[in-house]
């Protein structure tokens, strides 16, 4: 690594969280709706909305508000640091459960996805096990795992995606969810090391790869294979458009219409990276730009807020939180105080360069 880029690590660290909160925060309101229908409400997304009065997951909610996917990546964190780079499971269930819990006594409708709370309730019935994550297939453990790519280095590769499935393994412990979280992770770190949108991408695909060899199997396809497809197939469809606003529009549609934006690790954790070879492609150096990359993904509709955080995050970890608005940070932190990202991610950070937090 170089000097430079050993300098610039603890602002990837903070972009990398940072990015993730915006991401989320401006894919709230756009949750659930279809593409064309956040084209009709807000266009391409350009500034933070509160949650709309006929959404089931976000209504009420106000406008720079996250959702659970920055609220379970805290709870991550703070376990990793907790335990010196390692997650315990039964704490893990226990934290979980009780943000649950807090959620639902305040009249939040963002609450654990379907794997997760199957697997909790196993854990809180009979303790942690191997098996309590049998069916945790949804990209529930993806959109939590970016601190883990904060807290270790990219290499060896072997050791952050021991790290990955360790964390996932509680309520995730698929061969497709635990290569979906490993690419995201991988990434991150990646980036955070002071890579570019290559060797993100790349180091993602190899890690998903490495993690598709753990866990229970399930019938679901390579998300290796899709990742590298999605991205290819953006840059081949995006590449004879010249203007940049149709650049976006064409390269959406693709993967609105064949990568697709649900909750399945197989789809969302693909359209994460087609979205930062999109902002790429409509921009010198677009994937390091948080807020192109986060706008672009909220405006796919679908599982929005999780494909924008998930993009968020590594795009955060390529551009640093320098690279985001900071009139966009300061709103994210007014609506959701207490949100200490910038001490995780220092801490983290110390955690990965072999200190104490």
């Amino acid at each position: 690594m170089t000097a430079d880029a050993a300098a610039a690590q603890p602002d990837r660290a903070r972009g990398a969280l940072w990015g993730l909160a915006v991401g989320d925060a401006l894919g709230m309101p756009t949750e659930g709706l279809s593409r064309a229908d956040v084209a009709g409400r807000y266009g391409l997304v350009d500034t933070f909305h509160a949650g709309p009065a006929d959404s089931d997951i976000a209504a009420g909610l106000p406008a720079g508000h996250v959702t659970d996917d920055t609220d379970q990546a805290v709870i991550v964190a703070e376990l990793l640091l907790e335990g010196a780079g390692t997650v315990d499971a039964a704490a893990l269930a226990t934290r979980l459960l009780d943000w649950q819990r807090r959620m639902t006594a305040a009249g939040a409708h963002s609450l654990l996805g379907p794997s997760t709370l199957r697997a909790l309730r196993t854990i809180e019935a009979e303790g942690p096990s191997s098996t309590s994550g049998r069916w945790g297939d949804t990209n529930g453990a993806a959109m939590r795992i970016a601190p883990v790519g904060v807290g270790v280095p990219p290499e060896p590769l072997e050791r952050l995606v021991g790290a990955v499935v360790s964390v996932c393994e509680p309520t995730h412990n698929t061969h497709v969810a635990l290569a979906g979280a490993a690419a995201v992770a991988a990434a991150v770190s990646a980036a955070v090391a002071g890579g570019n949108l290559a060797a993100a991408v790349e180091h993602g695909r190899r890690a998903a790869l490495a993690a598709a060899a753990h866990g229970h199997y399930t019938t679901a396809p390579s998300v290796a294979a899709r990742l590298d497809g999605a991205v290819r197939l953006v840059r081949e469809r995006v590449e004879p458009v010249a203007d940049p606003g149709e650049r976006i529009e064409a390269g959406s549609r693709v993967i609105d219409e064949l990568v697709g934006t649900s909750l399945a690790t197989q789809e969302s954790v693909p359209a994460a990276f087609a979205v930062l070879a999109l902002a790429d492609a409509v921009a010198p150096g677009g994937a390091a730009d948080p807020w192109l990359v986060c706008r672009i993904a909220a405006s796919l509709g679908g599982d929005s807020d999780t494909i924008a955080a998930m993009a968020g995050a590594v795009s955060g970890g390529l551009g640093g939180k320098r690279a985001l608005p900071p009139a966009a940070v300061a709103q994210v932190a007014a609506a959701n105080p207490g949100l200490r990202l910038d001490e995780l991610a220092d801490d983290l950070l110390r955690l990965r360069l072999g200190g104490t937090a």
